[in-house]
């Protein structure tokens, strides 16, 4: 009887001690979930509020650096226009478009110090499978990006400037304005290197379920509608050259995250 009670007694206090000592697993996930639910709203916004600051710290860090030398880099863009003579048409009009360039290349100079504060601020709201994704994204952004703007300025401005040129040619003295031949060159520049991201965002809504290759695959008939009518839209000018280009790396780029697509099983 004795043994019995004890038996009884021990059974007991395991019981007790399996409910009042909890999992260290448990706890860690515990921890890590009473971390996350401490920032409040007001929180959530001050943290956002800090990251733009520090992006839009980096942008003016970098414009400042790129107009120091803004020559050089205005000499760089006007290489695709052989042959023209650019004219200042209004007082400051050469200081406010280096004031531009400064301010597109000091983007694209803090574009990775930028990428990483919302990288940090989106980062813990994903989960472990979304996170893994983070750095594929990153790498093959940016380098799309990067060619987008280097498919631009060797073949979409050289392309519709010779078109441009030829068409006047022995009708008008070629002396353009270069302001206005700034704003075509840098809307075609950053145009294009967004237009390159296509494949990524194909894989991004592919892993997260949102849609596969299949579907993809059979709306290609509006996709080429699309290509032609984006042609039209960015490119500045109206050439049907460069408009041809343009819908055609945005459909070679489609089908080609497609493929990659494909390959990821989806």
């Amino acid at each position: 009887m004795t043994s019995e009670v004890n038996t009884d007694l021990q059974s007991d206090r395991e019981l007790s001690t399996a409910l009042w000592s909890p999992d260290p697993d448990l706890a860690g996930s515990n921890d890590e979930l009473q971390s996350d639910m401490e920032m409040s709203f007001f929180d959530h916004l001050e943290e956002l509020r800090q990251r733009i600051f520090y992006a839009i710290i980096a942008v003016a860090l970098g414009a400042t650096g790129c107009f120091v030398y803004a020559k050089q880099i205005v000499q760089v863009l006007e290489i695709p226009a052989i042959g023209i003579k650019f004219l200042q048409l209004a007082p400051g009009e050469y200081f406010f478009v280096s004031v531009k360039v400064a301010g597109y290349c000091g983007l694209l100079v803090a574009s990775p110090v930028v990428l990483y504060q919302i990288i940090q601020f989106v980062i813990p709201g994903l989960t472990r499978r979304e996170r893994q994704l983070v750095l594929p994204v990153v790498v093959g952004s940016s380098v799309l990006f990067v060619a987008g703007i280097a498919f631009a300025y060797y073949a979409l401005i050289p392309a519709a400037l010779n078109f441009l040129i030829g068409y006047g040619e022995n009708v008008v003295e070629q002396a353009w304005s270069i302001d206005r031949y700034f704003e075509f060159v840098l809307v075609l520049l950053f145009a294009t290197g967004l237009l390159f991201e296509l494949p990524v965002v194909q894989i991004i809504l592919s892993l997260l379920g949102i849609l596969s290759s299949e579907l993809m695959l059979s709306g290609w008939k509006s996709v080429v509608v699309g290509s032609m009518v984006v042609g039209a839209v960015v490119t500045p000018s109206t050439d049907p050259l460069t408009q041809s280009l343009l819908a055609g790396a945005v459909l070679a780029l489609y089908f080609g995250g497609i493929g990659v697509v494909k390959l990821l099983g989806k």
